[in-house]
């Protein structure tokens, strides 16, 4: 059997993350590899369907099991929103349009509590699928902070963190975070998967 896993998404930003999280927890001999296959239109209405739309296209694609997550920013004052609609909350993907319209939309606004929230997804091609969802908590900055990471990163806190997560170094943030946390929960799945 093939040691290879894709990674469902055309995002090379969270490759990288991606590859930095899950290091060696998939097993030995494992490979992660990229995705170049058509992207799958996202209509679930929540992470966990979003990842699992990914991860089976992905499948379809290339005949491999599939990694994929969804994620977002969930924030309470905007009643969850933008949510899974987080990476085209603006339009087309821009993160400086999405973190504009969400600065935007919460002028004034003092409670500004918000999570990151992101579900994995693991899907074989015999069709066995796997969900872990995690949170990571904090809130809402009111500017951009720092130039690392992707997405609405330099407007989160972390609850866990002294600085916004743009301001955190890839390792401090892979080992808070709500995708670490998701990815980290799937790889025993995965590592079982090529274990039999």
């Amino acid at each position: 059997m093939s040691r290879a896993v894709v990674l469902a998404t055309h995002n090379q930003g969270k490759v990288v993350e991606l590859r930095d999280i899950l290091g060696d927890a998939l097993g030995t001999g494992v490979e992660l590899q990229g995705y170049d296959g058509p992207e799958p239109v996202e209509d679930g209405d929540t992470y966990a369907a979003n990842a699992l739309i990914k991860a089976r296209a992905a499948v379809a694609h290339t005949g491999l099991p599939a990694l994929a997550d969804d994620s977002g920013i969930a924030v309470d004052a905007l009643g969850g929103a933008p949510g899974i609609h987080s990476a085209r909350y603006a339009g087309p993907r821009s993160d400086a349009d999405n973190i504009a319209l969400l600065l935007t939309n919460l002028e004034g606004v003092v409670e500004r509590t918000a999570a990151f929230v992101c579900a994995a997804a693991f899907v074989t091609p015999a069709g066995v699928e796997h969900v872990i969802e995690a949170v990571w908590n904090g809130e809402v900055l009111t500017a951009p902070v720092g130039d690392g990471g992707h997405g609405y990163d330099p407007v989160f806190q972390p609850d866990d963190a002294e600085k916004s997560s743009a301001e955190l170094t890839r390792a401090e943030k892979n080992a808070l975070s709500h995708r670490a946390k998701a990815f980290r929960g799937i790889a025993p799945i995965v590592r079982e998967y090529f274990a039999e």
